[in-house]
């Protein structure tokens, strides 16, 4: 089976312009020159104050990604969680921007930085932490860990170990919307690194071809593991070159999750109604080394304090008390709502059952043939 071809030709279209991205500065331009009309709008549920209301929950969306990561590292330090650890503190406003935006018939296909992605999405931060601690009752059993989320119930495909892995199987879900004729976005996130990889070029080449409902979001960072992002890229304007396959593009403010929720609301929209592909770079940084193994000795502390300054969470937090939409009380009360959720997860996944030796080698292979017959004795 081929797809159909498109059912409309492609539009004239603005193209991204090159930018200074590789600058590694937090004061390099944020968007591309040339971008679509982008407004800052609330959820459509006609009440007052509602546009106030999403912002409070972007940031306790976002609060409670960053504290569950501070949490995650102080379990890691106590050996509670093992193996690899994948923190994006500092890229909340991507997370949370972006999934807030999708609808829940929508896929999410991550990286192994995903934590943040898989809360904004839905799935209980109880089941996540026990994932990371390995118990039966995590996500997946305790089998995937930090770098392997899934959660078929919200649609979120992975979490994917492999850089660029996501991205055909993001290409994938979308081409069997496409043939369903189901009106659903697929969001494929992934790092800067991964533009690196055939997997990328393959992706955006055929998702253009057969204009598929599929919304690349590049996380930006500027580093892929430690090689800053002019070492590997000759352009290093990523909507620029995703524009080349004949894509809409643009760049955001990636520490601003009002411009991510914007954008990618705007973008998810010409997706779902039959616009094909689009791309969004969202300009962000992680503070923490690319992983707990990782020394960190690739970049200036000067930088990391640089780009603290533009924390997503401060500054919404300041914008809502400036604006008379987020008192004292109203912020420390979020405050410990977040905190007691994070401990009543670590509590879950402390009392869990780890996986009994016997079972390791269940799931290997599938223990039901066709119409739910039984594969093994």
């Amino acid at each position: 089976m081929t797809p159909r071809a498109r059912k409309t030709a492609v539009p004239d279209r603005p193209i991204a312009q090159p930018g200074r991205a590789a600058d590694a500065s937090p004061d390099a331009p944020a968007t591309s020159p040339v971008r679509p009309p982008v407004t800052r709008k609330a959820p459509k549920d006609g009440s007052a104050g509602t546009a106030k209301d999403h912002e409070r929950h972007l940031l306790h969306q976002m609060l409670r990604i960053r504290h569950f990561e501070e949490r995650c590292v102080e379990l890691y330090s106590a050996s509670a969680i093992r193996g690899f650890l994948h923190l994006g503190i500092g890229e909340e406003a991507c997370a949370v921007g972006l999934v807030e935006a999708l609808s829940p018939e929508d896929a999410v296909v991550s990286t192994y930085r995903e934590h943040g992605h898989a809360l904004a999405r839905g799935i209980s931060m109880r089941s996540v932490m026990a994932e990371l601690e390995g118990k039966l009752e995590g996500t997946c059993r305790g089998r995937g860990g930090s770098m392997h989320i899934f959660d078929a119930a919200t649609r979120f495909f992975g979490g994917n170990a492999i850089v660029g892995g996501g991205l055909p199987l993001a290409v994938g879900l979308a081409l069997a919307d496409q043939l369903q004729d189901r009106r659903r976005v697929t969001a494929c996130i992934f790092g800067d690194g991964a533009v690196a990889e055939g997997e990328f070029h393959e992706s955006m080449n055929l998702a253009a071809l057969w204009h598929l409902p599929v919304l690349f979001c590049c996380e930006n960072n500027l580093y892929a593991m430690g090689t800053a992002l002019a070492r590997a890229q000759s352009e290093t304007d990523l909507s620029l070159k995703a524009s080349s396959y004949r894509v809409p593009a643009w760049a955001v403010d990636g520490m601003d999750v009002l411009a991510v929720d914007a954008a990618a609301r705007h973008a998810a929209s010409a997706v779902r109604d039959g616009g094909g592909p689009h791309f969004l770079e969202l300009r962000t940084y992680r503070y923490r080394a690319h992983s707990m193994y990782d020394p960190d000795l690739y970049r200036d502390k000067a930088e990391i304090e640089r780009w603290r300054a533009r924390d997503p969470i401060p500054a919404l937090t300041e914008a809502l008390s400036a604006a008379g939409a987020l008192g004292e009380e109203e912020r420390e009360r979020m405050e410990e709502e977040v905190a007691a959720e994070i401990e009543d997860a670590v509590a879950f996944a402390e009392a869990g059952t780890l996986e009994d030796v016997a079972e390791l080698g269940r799931f290997v292979t599938s223990e039901r043939g066709p119409e739910g017959t039984p594969c093994l004795p």
